[in-house]
């Protein structure tokens, strides 16, 4: 996938951002989803969509990658993430932690699984963004 990089920012509303992520909780675990043509795993995610603000994308997502019924959503910080393979993909993200109270059916979506771990899996579709992110987290308690 090429060298990837993230740069962590202060929540700014100013800030238009491209995605959102989003650090999933399940009973006291970390949930993560797998994509249907991927072996690794990563958080849930995705592009903000005309008209959504990032908090309105970031519970759209959760939902399609994760199944998530009931969860609260706190936002984490603004992230600039870059892969030098695809240059041009290079843009802000607002990060999120979602409190996942009950996980429904994985809707039909390009996701194949999700699965809660103890700790970050080795095998991450975003091997240095994803820790980052954890990283920022675990700094402000919120993981």
């Amino acid at each position: 996938m090429g060298k990837m990089g993230c740069r962590i920012l202060e929540w700014d509303d100013t800030i238009t951002c491209k995605y959102v992520v989003v650090l999933s909780r399940y009973q006291g675990k970390l949930l993560f989803s797998r994509h249907r043509e991927r072996s690794t795993w990563e958080t849930q995610g995705g592009h903000i969509e005309p008209g959504e603000t990032p908090q309105v994308a970031a519970r759209r997502e959760l939902w399609e990658e994760s199944g998530a019924a009931r969860f609260t959503l706190r936002p984490l910080c603004i992230y600039y993430a870059w892969v030098t393979a695809d240059p041009g993909d290079a843009a802000y993200g607002a990060a999120f932690v979602a409190d996942i109270e009950e996980l429904g059916p994985l809707p039909e979506s390009e996701m194949a699984q999700v699965r809660v771990f103890e700790t970050l899996p080795e095998d991450l579709t975003y091997p240095d963004i994803t820790p980052r992110l954890y990283q920022e987290a675990r700094k402000r308690s919120m993981v």
